[in-house]
């Protein structure tokens, strides 16, 4: 047998994780030590040491600092079946042992060795044969192949059974990969090193506790003649909480064997003044030992995660035989898919997805610091994205600790989406069926009945949907407005009032267009009804007004006769025309006029009876009936004369006959307002308050 050397770097990459050489050390010490203890029950406790050694390199060298790690245990050594399974790369040597607790072989983690480090001396005393022997391999990463005869072995009668593994110098990639900026002292200082094989490994030590004994690991690490060392014994370990199995929930429903599949939780507690430089822990393990961290997921804030609960951290380490059968070859992450959709055709089981939310509500009911307001945030979510409580409950979206509202509302309206799409396209095959399907059938009504509260409940959920980015963009305008009336927005530094008339203006509808130009607007602010007349024109030419197909709404004159009027009353205005104007086929039409804050609006007063006098003269009797509104902010009440007040006591109202001062002639009907920007502002504001209330929103 030979390991290729060369071919398993380039199949088997190198690990994410930079000390899977100390984790791969340690787990094959554990092994080694259970195969001899099956052996021998006798043995003293499992020993596993340490020494890391940090040495100046010469100037030569593209590096600073040299590393060296050899570490010895007590186990069973390096026989002639643990050197054939080393130079097999998919080796079952340790699968076919049947001994509890030892870990499975995946032949990749020696690949490890020679991605992080330049050379690989061991030196193993083992028994064979009532004879104790001494095998010995040295070699480099460079090296193509090694086999069975690259081991030498010799007598070693008298020596205590023991292997120690050296590694000598930092390879490269390793440098570049994980260690690039890094302080290499802090990184392989005793205590740094202790902290993590005491993390990674707690769950297996006290799985094997009964089978260990009073086990010591040890790790010493000098740096320029200075010892550092630190132990990791029997009694440092913490006893274990019971928490029951959690299942794995797949949220799209797509695999029958969901059921099946269950997690297996295990918590530990470490008080902070005896665990010093601690911090909270959530991993996903597999054979005992973590593979794949997942705290990030639920505390995003590294400040949250090295911050105590009750003076406490936390480790949460997740088992299940469904990890244990999609652990990658390097042990270092899952081959399970992050996400899974329910329109996949084949379902590949649980997503990371899957597993992570069905811990979720477990982890953050032990990490979730008691003053996070779960409620505060729910309301903000309302009040920025328009998703009511009873929204994230129907999408099955919960609130967590480190969500934003930005992070619920995208997931809400994820959901929604997926759920539309999908209730969308079984609507579709259900009316098919009813395509099919003889209407004298005892079970035809039964698939009526079926779609129909399948569409139903589709438009119910596009109707949640839609209603929410209405509230939001509504909210917005409505505060938007408030700002531009108090002269409070960025671009109104410095403007003068024409300016200002035209920035309040812009909010309405944009300046110099149409309907036909532009059908995004905000006309509802002023009355909702008014969002769906035929034809609103914003400042611009009344004769281009459509009515009917190759005809116009007004006389070709009417803008000249606007001007004519306006010459006479105020040469400034002569070329001015109604601020917006709406009409409908049904002979209604609705003058909005605006005053820049600050300008008097009974000054302006004859302005809407002007309009509509004309506007109706103009129209070949198509519009009688005219609703005018001048909007400000200033007005001098006793000169409102034939105006009454309104019984909230905001605004004021009249009524007129439009009539021709020569002929009398009655040309309609103009029902004007005068209001303050302010009041109906309130009105929009109450409007808006209906839809809120239709979404739960406070």
């Amino acid at each position: 047998m030979t390991l290729d050397i060369r071919g398993s770097k380039k199949t088997t990459g190198i690990a994410d994780n930079r000390f899977v050489v100390f984790e791969e050390l340690i787990s094959n010490a554990i092994d080694s030590y259970l195969i001899r203890k099956d052996i021998h029950d006798d043995i003293e406790p499992l020993n596993i040491r340490f020494d890391i050694e940090l040495y100046s390199l010469d100037l030569v060298s593209d590096d600073q600092i040299g590393v060296t790690v050899a570490c010895s245990d007590n186990g069973a050594g390096l026989g002639n079946q643990q050197v054939k399974a080393f130079v097999t790369k998919d080796s079952t040597f340790k699968d076919d042992l049947k001994i509890k607790g030892i870990g499975k072989c995946f032949g990749s983690g020696r690949v490890q060795y020679f991605h992080f480090f330049e050379n690989l001396k061991i030196e193993s005393v083992y028994k064979s044969d009532g004879k104790t022997c001494l095998r010995t391999l040295n070699v480099a990463n460079n090296t193509k192949e090694i086999s069975e005869g690259s081991f030498h072995t010799s007598d070693a009668e008298g020596k205590d059974v023991q292997t120690i593994v050296t590694l000598t110098g930092l390879s490269k990639e390793a440098a570049r990969r994980h260690f690039w900026n890094r302080n290499l002292p802090a990184e392989f200082s005793a205590l740094n090193l202790r902290h993590h094989i005491f993390i990674t490994f707690l769950h297996r030590l006290i799985a094997l506790k009964a089978v260990i004994g009073d086990f010591c690991i040890e790790v010493s690490t000098k740096i320029d003649g200075n010892e550092e060392l630190q132990k990791i014994t029997s009694e440092d370990l913490p006893d274990k909480k019971p928490v029951p199995d959690i299942p794995i929930v797949c949220s799209h429903d797509n695999d029958s064997n969901i059921g099946i599949h269950k997690l297996s939780v295990s918590q530990y507690e470490f008080f902070v003044d005896r665990h010093v430089g601690f911090e909270h822990e959530v991993a996903l393990c597999a054979n005992s030992s973590i593979v794949k961290s997942v705290t990030k997921s639920f505390l995003k804030v590294q400040k949250d995660r090295k911050t105590p609960l009750d003076g406490k951290f936390y480790l949460i380490l997740i088992e299940s035989d469904y990890l244990e059968q999609h652990v990658n070859v390097r042990r270092d992450n899952f081959n399970i898919p992050s996400s899974c959709s329910s329109s996949e055709m084949i379902s590949r089981g649980p997503s990371m997805d899957d597993i992570l939310e069905s811990i979720e509500d477990f982890v953050l009911g032990l990490l979730t610091p008691t003053d996070f307001d779960r409620d505060a945030l729910i309301r903000e979510t309302g009040m920025k994205f328009g998703i009511s409580s009873n929204m994230l409950f129907d999408a099955r979206v919960k609130v967590k600790y480190g969500d934003t509202a930005d992070k619920i509302a995208k997931r809400v309206l994820k959901k929604y989406q997926e759920e539309i799409i999908d209730d969308t396209s079984e609507i579709f095959d259900l009316k098919q069926e009813l395509l099919e399907l003889d209407p004298r059938h005892e079970d035809f009504r039964d698939k009526v009945n079926e779609m129909s509260w399948k569409y139903t409940s589709t438009i119910k959920k596009m109707d949640m949907a839609n209603l929410s980015q209405l509230v939001v963009r509504r909210s917005s305008m409505i505060e938007i407005l408030n700002c531009a009336v108090k002269k409070l927005l960025k671009v109104q530094s410095g403007e003068g009032r024409k300016e200002n008339e035209k920035i309040v203006h812009s909010i309405f509808f944009p300046t110099g267009k149409d309907s036909n130009d532009k059908i995004d607007h905000d006309i509802w602010i002023l009355n909702e009804e008014y969002h769906y007349f035929e034809h609103i024109a914003s400042d611009k030419p009344l004769s281009s007004i459509p009515w009917a197909e190759n005809e116009s709404l007004f006389e070709r004159d009417i803008d000249a006769a606007l001007a004519e009027v306006f010459q006479r009353n105020e040469s400034e205005n002569q070329l001015k025309r109604p601020d917006i104007a709406i009409f409908n086929q049904e002979g209604a039409a609705i003058i909005i006029e605006f005053k820049a804050p600050g300008i008097s609006m009974d000054d302006h007063m004859g302005d809407l009876m002007e309009y509509a006098h004309l506007l109706a003269a103009k129209s070949k009797g198509r519009i009688k009936k005219f609703y005018g509104y001048l909007i400000g902010d200033t007005v001098k009440p006793l000169r409102l004369k034939g105006y009454k007040k309104f019984p909230s006591d905001k605004g004021w109202f009249s009524t007129d006959s439009l009539e021709d001062p020569e002929t009398g002639k009655l040309y309609g009907e103009l029902y004007s307002e005068i209001l303050f920007y302010q009041d109906f502002v309130d009105r929009a504001e109450q409007r808006l308050k209906i839809y809120k209330e239709k979404l739960g929103i406070e």
